[in-house]
């Protein structure tokens, strides 16, 4: 089981080099955190965005990312000469840089020459809390606002899947809710039951599915066991799905800035990985990412 970035940066050389196509890449935090991506021989940069910026920034800080620059200071149109360089197999990874997430994912999903696959889109968050010797995945922060039943199995496949790439052979997954108990009032309640029914019947595989449960029970044994809750993933969970956007997104914030914690952002489900981090988040973060996706992306 991959546990360390160190690991998941090794895992990543395996592909070797690839290139990646950063949206609005006139930004301090995304070139630095690139810098240190090319240091490591894990990507290329294709550098789009406001070149005169691009080139300020790369001098201030005496970059050296050998990265070909497409001028642009129009963020509709960057975000398209992006993904299209993706779709045409002239790049390998998207990055998000300094522009609105809603911009990128309008782009990524053009049926001309989007990078739409036959799944869903979503977000997922790896993050390594202190006194924690196992990464934890939590969906969705940044994609899918109020997820129903189906589009909650999607994104609990897509995170299985990224989670088979860090070697978790059988993830433990669970369902976030406010109670343990199923109430009738509490539509995630009811949607956690059904799936982990639908894991148990094995309509969602290569997994352990439990819930509802609150977050103190899925992460931790002592609160799980105080509590008189019995399961496979309870105080274990490898992978944290949130009822919401509102959830998910509070969580990835709690614990990006009010811990320190190693954590990465990446979009799955489309056609190439899409490094998809907060734009107040941190150089070392959006290079975890850089690494996350580009682990993503070994065969």
């Amino acid at each position: 089981m991959i546990t360390t970035v160190n690991q998941m940066m090794a895992r990543a050389k395996k592909r070797g080099i690839q290139k990646i196509a950063v949206v609005c890449a006139h930004d301090d935090d995304v070139l630095l955190s690139l810098k240190k991506a090319v240091q490591e021989e894990i990507v290329k940069p294709i550098l789009i965005g406001k070149k005169k910026k691009i080139e300020e920034i790369i001098s201030e800080n005496s970059l050296e990312l050998g990265a070909e620059i497409i001028d642009c200071d129009d963020d509709v149109k960057s975000a398209e000469i992006a993904v299209k360089l993706v779709s045409e197999g002239k790049a390998q990874m998207l990055m998000k840089g300094l522009l609105a997430t809603s911009t990128l994912l309008k782009a990524t999903l053009n049926k001309e020459w989007g990078l739409r696959a036959s799944g869903l889109l979503s977000h997922i968050a790896l993050f390594k809390p202190q006194h924690f010797e196992r990464f934890i995945i939590i969906t969705d922060a940044a994609i899918n606002i109020t997820p129903d039943l189906m589009q909650k199995k999607v994104m609990i496949e897509n995170a299985v899947k990224a989670a088979h790439k860090l070697d978790i052979e059988t993830p433990k997954v669970a369902l976030l809710a406010a109670v343990e108990s199923v109430n009738p009032s509490m539509q995630a309640t009811i949607d956690a039951a059904v799936l982990s029914k639908m894991n148990e019947r094995g309509q969602i595989k290569n997994c352990i599915i439990d819930g509802p449960l609150a977050m103190d029970n899925a992460v931790s044994v002592a609160a799980a066991k105080h509590k008189g809750i019995t399961s496979p993933v309870a105080g274990m969970a490898d992978i944290l799905v949130a009822p919401n956007i509102d959830v998910g997104n509070a969580i990835y914030k709690t614990l990006a800035f009010l811990s320190e914690c190693e954590y990465a952002g990446v979009v799955v489900g489309a056609r190439a990985p899409i490094v998809l981090t907060s734009r107040a988040d941190s150089p070392n973060s959006k290079f975890n990412s850089i690494v996350f996706a580009s682990a993503l992306a070994v065969k």
